[in-house]
């Protein structure tokens, strides 16, 4: 049995995957913006994910833009039959690197057919409808633009929707709207606004992926983490995101990375176990946060 196997599976929509994938998003430029820095790297990761037994990668066709999507067609196509690719529609880039809303019905319908050309899929495995009404996740209704990408899937351009950047309102009238198979939300030991939520959705078997595992842009100083992966002999990406997999069953991991040895680490953490008195203590970090 492979490390990565050893995390376990989840169905997602028609699909089963493991629940250790990998985010595409690095593999872009500074600031997720233009080309690679190191085009033959990206390819390199991008096939060493798979060769490892990941079988869920997450992109955009946003991230670059384009540039992500026409990485992992030239690393991986032909794809295998088991890869789910997960892609994101909702936003575009600014020609300064900006990121702006792009949730017209037009917009929408654009983004999932620039996913389709530069992934070079007839249909997508699952969208994921970003909401960005404000920086987080910001209520308001999400009717109209989730309409849209269902009809896009009754076209059959989309098998699977999920939501990203979502509050929990949001959420339960989405699932009103249509077939919900995961929320992407931003979620780690110290950013735990959505415990009640994941526990909601592992009740009803839709998957929940954290995006941000440890602490987004500005990285989480926890003295707690750093001592507890330095017992261990880990690093503290490989500890949150081991203490992810404990959380809860549902929840798919697509940590990121643009180097090879960076993402063999990450998928490491399979192995890596976690005593219910380390998870006691990990679990501290969210009230001294």
């Amino acid at each position: 049995m492979s490390t990565i196997q050893k995390s376990g599976t989840f169905t997602l929509g028609s699909h089963t995957v493991k629940r250790l994938g990998y985010g595409a998003m690095q593999l872009a430029g500074p600031h997720v913006f233009g080309p690679p820095k190191d085009h033959d790297a990206a390819i390199a990761v991008l096939r060493e994910a798979v060769a490892s037994g990941a079988n869920h990668i997450d992109t955009s066709d946003y991230y670059g833009p384009h540039v992500t999507n026409q990485l992992i067609r030239e690393a991986l196509a032909p794809y295998p039959q088991d890869l789910v690719i997960v892609t994101k529609i909702g936003a575009r880039r600014g020609s300064d690197g900006s990121w702006l809303p792009a949730n017209s019905a037009k917009e929408l319908e654009q983004a999932v057919h620039d996913n389709l050309r530069n992934l070079g899929l007839e249909v997508l495995d699952v969208v994921n409808l970003r909401i960005m009404f404000g920086m987080g996740p910001t209520e308001g209704s999400i009717e109209a633009q989730l309409t849209a990408v269902a009809e896009l899937q009754r076209k059959g351009l989309v098998r699977h929707i999920g939501l990203s950047n979502v509050t929990p309102a949001q959420v339960e009238e989405g699932r009103g709207i249509a077939e919900i198979v995961c929320v992407q939300n931003q979620y780690n030991l110290a950013h735990r606004d959505d415990d009640a939520l994941i526990d909601e959705l592992a009740r009803d078997g839709i998957a929940y992926t954290p995006f941000f595992p440890l602490g987004g842009f500005s990285p989480l100083q926890s003295s707690t983490l750093s001592d507890v992966a330095a017992r261990l002999g880990a690093t503290p990406m490989q500890v949150a995101l081991a203490w992810l997999l404990k959380r809860s069953p549902n929840i798919l991991l697509i940590p990121g990375t643009s180097s090879v040895g960076h993402l063999r680490e990450n998928l490491a953490v399979a192995e890596l176990e976690l005593s219910a008195a380390v998870l006691r203590e990990l679990d501290g970090v969210a009230k001294a946060a």
